[in-house]
């Protein structure tokens, strides 16, 4: 299992987690809000099973790698080593309460890379917890939600002597911003979506804070205040905290960059001059001022404030463009060479984080060329003028559509070679005569390749059977499912990915891509009929029908309004709600095949009789390179239309 978990960016509402818990206490104290939003950096694994041990091995953020935590998986060892208080307290805490809950072995994890700053205000400890958590679910598909993993994680880390709020393990949600309301022990989440992309910047100082003074002093504030500097305090994570988070969500929503800076510039004045007086030494914070106040900066720049618990550990800004988040970045290497600078861009959020890509077929209609070569290794040269292997191109236009994880279904006996091309360098012999270019392009690769899985199809027994060998992967997750022998060339600024993806997240169900054939090759596709909701762009399918004879299809499959001689097939692109392998395999079950396999068309018709699904017509082209006839035309038009384009 591969897995990614970023940082936690609180945008608005430091401290007003752990104040919200004390109206438990008190009533009269406002209720906690916070707007939070994962990083573009985390830390990321891979996980699978031990018999009996839980290994954990760190890289740190400079690439070394640490010595390896190993703990039997007993409680009482766990718990002992969560109260010690260090690095793999929060492993171990995690752990504890995952077995004190589950019935589980061991974990074997390799955290390959790390570029989350530690000890920046971003919950790099939440992370590891989240870490640990998605693990143990995801290895022994334990069924967690998202929320569940997020308290297992909170309980993990609270096992140590961690002071942690309750936001913090809010990074369990990804790149989504959320709101969380804190009344009591009550935590409410709200997600959030994002219509404009934002562009921010955080800073690690590079400075120096004591987070456990800033909260000692700021938790004496409370429940009953006792002075007018507490009232003040109670008054800012209170009623002033929850006005501006309100704003704050509603900037984020609209994709207002300019309102969020405003916002975040006057809630550090707010805060300022609320909170400092509560702990000057720690919030007086100079280094963050500084940087706030810049004049090289202002005209970049729509706002900023301080991150987490506030002090001079880490700033944040709100760019005008993605041009003026490089320049900025630039101004801060050059005139601040002690701190450090990361982007932080808040996309249009999609429902759907992973893809499957099946690329386990014997290429029989390429043959023999597929007697030395994968057809999905077959040469296309890209618009960039690089020969790229055809698989490489799907894995992209996955990638660019916003998917996080890819899971190519293989061969066994495949597997090596796949493996190879995604992620092992070239052999020496080739690295030394590369250009520097070219060997940059290969690390790429390998990087690329850290978010593939690859997994094995023992018996090539169809396409429906080979998308059902994803089950485990897919987790109950909507997916993206592409063909491992088609292209793919956009009409529009989206890529037909990201044509598909927001189809899916405006319809919430499944979406079928389609494409208009002539009656003359309809008997080699898989074809659709239905009504449309949105002429010339959403169908309502009524019926799917795997390679029909024209017969069939004139009498059954013609949409009105359509040329009699033109018909919808499918485009070689889903978005598939996880419900389609409860009808793949009762298909495998039951020894129900078409033509001597497990096919994926007549699954969909189920489940476009039991939830509904949409059709939608693609603004871009498809080339099918599994075939010869296709493909060498395919190698002139996809390059002359990339180069056009």
């Amino acid at each position: 299992m591969k897995i990614f978990v970023p940082g936690r960016l609180c945008l608005f509402g430091e401290h007003s987690d752990w104040a919200g818990t004390y109206r438990t206490i008190n009533p009269e104290i406002g209720k906690g809000y916070a707007l939070i939003v994962g990083t573009n950096q985390g830390i990321y694994a891979n996980a699978k099973q031990h018999p009996q041990e839980l290994i954990f091995q760190a890289t740190l953020n400079d690439g070394s790698k640490t010595e390896s935590i190993r703990l039997p998986m007993k409680s009482s060892v766990l718990l002992e080593e969560a109260k010690k208080g260090d690095f793999a307290s929060y492993i171990a805490g995690t752990a504890y309460q995952i077995l004190t809950k589950y019935t589980v072995k061991g974990l074997e994890i390799d955290n390959y890379l790390t570029d989350l700053p530690i000890q920046k205000g971003l919950s790099s400890s939440a992370a590891i917890c989240v870490l640990i958590a998605r693990a143990f679910n995801q290895v022994y598909n334990l069924q967690l939600t998202i929320r569940e993993e997020m308290e297992i994680a909170y309980l993990g880390e609270i096992t140590t002597p961690s002071q942690c709020g309750r936001m913090d393990q809010a990074c369990a949600f990804g790149n989504q911003p959320i709101l969380m309301t804190f009344d009591g022990n009550s935590v409410k989440i709200e997600e959030l979506t994002v219509n404009q992309e934002l562009f921010l910047i955080i800073i690690d100082l590079g400075g120096s804070k004591d987070t456990q003074k800033i909260l000692s002093d700021l938790n004496s504030c409370y429940p009953v205040p006792k002075n007018k500097i507490q009232q003040n305090v109670h008054q800012y994570l209170g009623a002033i905290n929850a006005q501006f988070t309100k704003q704050a969500v509603a900037a984020v929503q609209q994709g207002d960059a300019q309102l969020l800076g405003t916002l975040m510039n006057r809630v550090q004045a707010e805060f300022d001059r609320y909170l400092i007086p509560a702990c000057p030494d720690q919030l007086t914070a100079p280094k963050l001022h500084r940087l706030l106040t810049y004049p090289a900066l202002q005209p970049l720049i729509y706002g900023g404030k301080g991150v987490g618990s506030q002090g001079d550990g880490t700033a944040q800004l709100v760019a005008k463009d993605r041009k003026s988040q490089d320049q900025a970045i630039a101004i801060i290497q050059r005139d601040f060479p002690q701190m450090q600078a990361l982007k932080l861009t808040i996309s249009p959020q999609s429902k759907v984080r992973k893809a499957v890509i099946p690329a386990a077929g014997f290429g029989t209609r390429m043959f023999p060329a597929t007697k030395v070569v994968k057809k999905e290794l077959l040469p296309i040269i890209d618009r960039d003028g690089r020969a790229k292997p055809i698989i490489l191109k799907i894995v992209e236009e996955a990638i660019s559509a916003g998917i996080e994880e890819v899971a190519l279904v293989v061969q066994q006996g495949d597997l090596e070679i796949f493996q190879e091309f995604f992620q092992a360098p070239p052999k020496a012999e080739l690295l030394a005569k590369l250009s520097p270019e070219n060997r940059e392009y290969s690390q790429y690769l390998q990087d690329l390749g850290q978010r593939i899985t690859f997994l094995v199809q023992e018996q090539q027994e169809g396409f429906g059977h080979a998308v059902f060998c994803a089950k485990t992967w897919v987790n109950n997750e909507p997916f993206l499912l592409l063909l491992g022998d088609h292209i793919y060339h956009t009409q529009e600024e989206l890529s037909c990915a990201e044509q598909l993806l927001a189809a899916f997240d405006q319809q919430d169900c499944s979406v079928v891509g389609l494409t208009v054939m002539s009656e003359e090759i309809i008997h080699k596709a898989g074809c659709v009929t239905g009504v449309w909701q949105k002429p010339n762009s959403l169908l309502e399918v009524s019926q799917l029908y795997e390679k029909p004879d024209l017969e069939y299809a004139r009498a059954n499959l013609h949409v009105n309004g359509m040329p009699a001689s033109d018909f919808l097939a499918v485009f070689g692109m889903y978005v598939l709600k996880p419900e389609i392998f409860e009808h793949l395999e009762a298909e495998i079950e039951n020894n129900l095949r078409y033509k001597g396999e497990f096919q994926l068309t007549t699954c969909l018709d189920r489940l476009r009789e039991k939830d509904g699904i949409v059709g939608y017509l693609v603004k871009g082209q498809y080339f099918d390179v599994g075939m010869p006839q296709f493909y060498w035309q395919t190698m002139y038009d996809f390059y002359r239309l990339s180069k056009s384009s």
